[in-house]
C-alpha cells in the first residue's frame, strides 16, 4: 500500500477509509454497531461508490464485517486500534503533508513549476498534478500561465499572523450570534471524544501533531457550521487551511501543557453552548483566540 505507484483511485479510497475509521472511533462506535453507507456518503460529501470501496478496504483489514442482513457492522473495538499498523497513510497524503511543511518553512518557494516538483519529489507527473489540484481546491495555490503554480501568502510575519486571529475572532464569534445557530449535539459528542483521546495521548509517544491539528480544526469548523451560514463556515475553513500551511509543523512540537489547556478551553466552550449560555460561549471563544494570538500558540 505504501508504494508511490499506488493508483490514484486506490489512494483516494485509502484516505477515505482512514477518515471513516477516525469518525467511527470518535463517535464511540463499538463492535456490532451497524454502518449505513448512505449516511456515510452524506457525512463525507461523496457518492456511495467511494464509501463502499473504502469500507471494503476496512473489511479486508477485519475492522468491519457483514451482518446477517447483508449490511455492515463494526467488527472490533476501535479505541485501542493502531491505525497506522492496519491502515497506513496513503502516499498522496504523506506527500501532501511534506509539501505543506516545506512551504511553511520556506524550503519550497512560493512559485514552483511542475518540472521542479517532479525533480524534487521523484514521483509521477499525475501525482504532482493531483496534489496541486488539491492545494487549489483548498484555496492554497493557483495555476500560473504555463506550467507554473503559486502558493497563497501564508501567515508569515507578525502582521499577517495578528490579522488572521483578528479576523477569526470576528468571524467565529459572529457564528455563535447567528439567529440560525443550532448546536449539533451528535457532532459535539464526537468532538469531545476526539479531545479526550488527544489529552490521553499528549504525554505519550502516541501523540500525533497532525491528528491534533485536525481535531482542533474540526472544533472551530464545527462551531461555525452550527451557525447555518455557509459563508461563515467557509471563512473558518479557509483560515484553517492557511493555518495548516503555516502551523502544522508547530503542532508536532507543542508542549503537553498547551495541548491540555487548549482541550479544556474547547470543551468549556462546548459546555456553554450546550447550556444555552451563548454570550458566555462567545466570551470564552474570544479569550481563547486572543490568548493564542498574544502568545503565538496555535488555538
Amino acid at each position: 500500500m505504501k508504494s508511490m505507484d499506488l493508483e490514484a483511485k486506490s489512494a483516494l479510497q485509502l484516505d477515505l477509509a482512514r477518515r471513516i475509521l477516525e469518525r467511527m472511533r470518535d463517535l464511540g462506535w463499538d463492535a456490532g454497531t451497524r454502518i449505513s453507507v448512505p449516511e456515510m456518503a452524506r457525512g463525507f460529501g461523496v457518492s456511495r461508490s467511494p464509501v463502499a470501496a473504502a469500507l471494503a478496504l476496512l473489511a479486508a483489514q477485519g475492522i468491519v464485517e457483514p451482518t446477517s442482513t447483508r449490511g455492515l457492522q463494526v467488527a472490533k473495538r476501535l479505541t485501542d486500534l493502531d491505525f497506522g499498523a492496519v491502515l497506513p497513510q496513503s502516499p498522496l497524503e504523506e506527500l501532501h503533508r511534506r509539501m505543506m511543511r516545506e512551504r511553511s518553512s520556506g524550503v519550497l518557494a512560493p512559485e514552483v513549476s511542475e518540472a521542479e516538483l517532479l525533480a524534487r519529489y521523484g514521483v509521477p507527473r499525475g501525482v504532482i498534478r493531483k496534489l496541486l489540484m488539491r492545494f487549489a481546491a483548498e484555496g492554497l495555490a493557483h495555476r500560473l500561465p504555463g506550467h507554473g503554480w503559486r502558493f497563497v501568502d501564508t501567515l508569515v510575519g507578525e502582521q499577517a499572523y495578528n490579522e488572521s486571529y483578528e479576523f477569526r475572532m470576528v468571524i467565529e464569534c459572529a457564528a455563535l450570534r447567528s439567529p440560525t445557530f443550532k448546536a449539533d449535539l451528535d457532532q459535539f459528542a464526537q468532538i469531545r471524544r476526539a479531545h479526550e483521546r488527544i489529552r490521553n495521548a499528549a504525554a505519550t509517544t502516541a501523540f500525533d501533531g497532525d491528528d491534533w491539528f485536525s481535531v482542533n480544526a474540526s472544533f472551530h469548523e464545527g462551531l461555525a457550521a452550527c451557525s447555518g451560514n455557509r459563508f461563515l463556515t467557509e471563512a473558518v475553513r479557509q483560515q484553517n487551511n492557511l493555518r495548516r500551511m503555516q502551523e502544522s509543523s508547530v503542532f508536532v512540537d507543542l508542549p503537553v501543557e498547551r495541548v491540555e489547556q487548549s482541550c479544556r478551553e474547547h470543551i468549556a466552550i462546548l459546555d456553554a453552548v450546550e447550556a444555552g449560555e451563548m454570550q458566555w460561549a462567545e466570551d470564552l471563544l474570544r479569550r481563547h483566540l486572543k490568548q493564542a494570538s498574544e502568545f503565538r500558540l496555535p488555538g
